[in-house]
């Protein structure tokens, strides 16, 4: 998920009485080097199919968590999910602004409740943001690092917002699915506020106003 709409939502903390992780060590991955890879666009099949459960935690999962964590730190976004990278594995890290990254593993939606119209973008649908509608409180279920159990509880908040479309990746569903139109996605120009965050050094963004091409 990219950082488009950082503006438009509350932020909380993971101190935040409204998010609860049922651990009691912060999430992390072993300092190594790690590899910046090339984020999936929409168009890409892996971003369509449903993602296998994670079902052994070893070094070369735990590479691919550190991966994925600097190549959404360099993609400038606020999560990331395994196919995004070209990896069909129920993955996700969310790194929310000011506040350390941390990755979930085979991640369950197991609540949700309320709705409302939100504006959200993608770092796989670059240049375009549209209004969907998500949860106003969403609690996940998922696995950290080392194998144990965490469940974030997040509400009317970016986190919230995250969280459910991370899953949704996982899922093999991108957030344009969600749109009532695709004639509602809006494509960003680079003079617009939101689109110097999505941008990036070297980065290419769609020249035409067609929009993006998803694959039948």
């Amino acid at each position: 998920m990219d950082r488009a709409t950082r503006f438009e939502l509350p932020q909380r903390t993971l101190r935040d009485p409204l998010v609860t992780l049922t651990i009691h060590e912060q999430q992390s991955v072993p300092a190594r080097p790690v590899t910046v890879r090339p984020i999936r666009y929409l168009g890409d099949p892996v971003l369509r199919r449903p993602s296998k459960k994670v079902r052994r935690l070893d070094d070369s999962i735990r590479r691919l968590i550190a991966d994925m964590t600097e190549s959404m730190i360099e993609a400038q976004g606020v999560g990331i999910a395994a196919p995004q990278i070209g990896v069909g594995l129920r993955i996700v890290v969310i790194g929310m602004p000011d506040e350390e990254p941390y990755p979930l593993i085979n991640p369950e939606v197991i609540k949700r409740d309320g709705e409302r119209r939100i504006y959200e973008g993608c770092l796989s649908v670059p240049g375009y943001r549209g209004e969907v509608t998500r949860s106003v409180s969403v609690t996940v279920k998922a696995l950290d690092a080392n194998g144990r159990e965490v469940r974030i509880k997040a509400e009317d908040d970016l986190l919230a917002q995250a969280l459910e479309h991370e899953v949704d990746h996982v899922n093999g569903t991108v957030y344009v699915d969600r749109l009532d139109s695709r004639d509602d996605l809006e494509k960003l120009e680079p003079s617009d506020p939101s689109m110097a965050e999505l941008r990036r050094e070297g980065d290419d963004r769609p020249d035409d106003d067609d929009g993006p091409e998803d694959e039948d």
